[in-house]
């Protein structure tokens, strides 16, 4: 119905290079000697995703084609899983990180994101974060120093709530200072 070239024009690709892939499909020696390997890979990467349920990753993935006598590299692994869309089986639960509360005012970003300080307890910034343990997850907040790039004061919690993060800069302020929090 179309031509190659309006074809390949709207695709911004060259023409040879259209005709180069047609002759390969046709006569796969005139394949690279990277794509013939990175064929010859996926067949193996298959066969070992197969055989361990599709649950395993890049790196377990490598592990067992090293153990077969198969020299690669764990980067090679992963580009040809990407390229044929496999994945490992992710464990654990996903953390939840942010959990807004719509009823809650928005602080407002009194610098306007200008985080710059010509001496020390001129501008606190303050963030929040979380830590993966054994026993679960922990809630961090932080003031920092913008002068002095050092935490000035920090709290840790079992829960995100909002008093954790605005208790810990009420008891950190003794005088009026700019306060960010990272939304």
């Amino acid at each position: 119905m179309y031509g190659v070239e309006p074809m390949c024009r709207i695709l911004q690709i060259a023409q040879s290079t259209y005709y180069e892939q047609r002759a390969i499909a046709r006569d796969p020696d005139r394949a690279s000697a990277r794509a013939k390997s990175d064929a010859e890979l996926c067949i193996k990467i298959n066969a070992a995703w197969d055989e361990n349920r599709k649950l395993y990753g890049a790196r377990k993935i490598w592990h067992v084609l090293l153990r077969d006598n198969q020299d690669v590299a764990r980067c090679t692994v992963e580009r040809l899983m990407r390229h044929l869309g496999m994945k490992g089986v992710l464990r654990g639960k996903k953390v939840v990180t942010t959990n807004p509360d719509s009823s809650q005012p928005c602080p407002d970003d009194k610098v306007n994101r200008y985080f710059k300080a010509d001496r020390p307890n001129q501008l606190w910034v303050s963030d929040f974060t979380y830590v993966p343990t054994w026993s679960g997850t922990v809630y961090v907040a932080f003031v920092i120093d913008v002068f002095a790039r050092r935490i000035v004061g920090w709290r840790v919690s079992t829960s995100m709530a909002t008093q954790f993060v605005s208790t810990l800069w009420s008891k950190r302020s003794g005088k009026e200072k700019h306060l960010i929090t990272r939304s």
